[in-house]
């Protein structure tokens, strides 16, 4: 029994568009947290520390929107992982978190 070539039509752009999306939010906040880290009058070591991981949860983010951008670039790609999804994840509410701490 042979498999039928598979036509995915447009659903891995709209996954790899929505994975764009959501690295350019988090792009954002990540670089609101500096800003309001680095710029407002008053500075606070939360401050500080809540800016620097803002970006170090973007970084770990990133790789993992890479990594899974690059995987829809293939004919077949494999399903999103568990490990993967729960690091997204993870991200984003440890982004959130450290951006309530950057205001505070």
């Amino acid at each position: 029994m042979t498999l039928a070539p598979r036509d995915p039509g447009l659903q891995p752009e709209r996954t790899r568009l929505a994975w764009r999306r959501t690295t350019l939010s988090c792009t954002v906040a990540a670089a609101l947290a500096a800003r309001q880290a680095l710029g407002g009058g008053e500075t606070s070591a939360a401050g500080f520390l809540g800016a620097g991981l803002s970006l170090l949860v973007w970084v770990a983010f990133l790789a993992v929107a890479h990594r899974r951008i690059a995987e829809l670039d293939r004919g077949r790609p494999r399903a999103l992982g568990a490990g993967a999804g729960w690091a997204a994840v993870g991200c984003t509410v440890a982004l959130a978190a450290f951006a309530v701490a950057v205001v505070v």
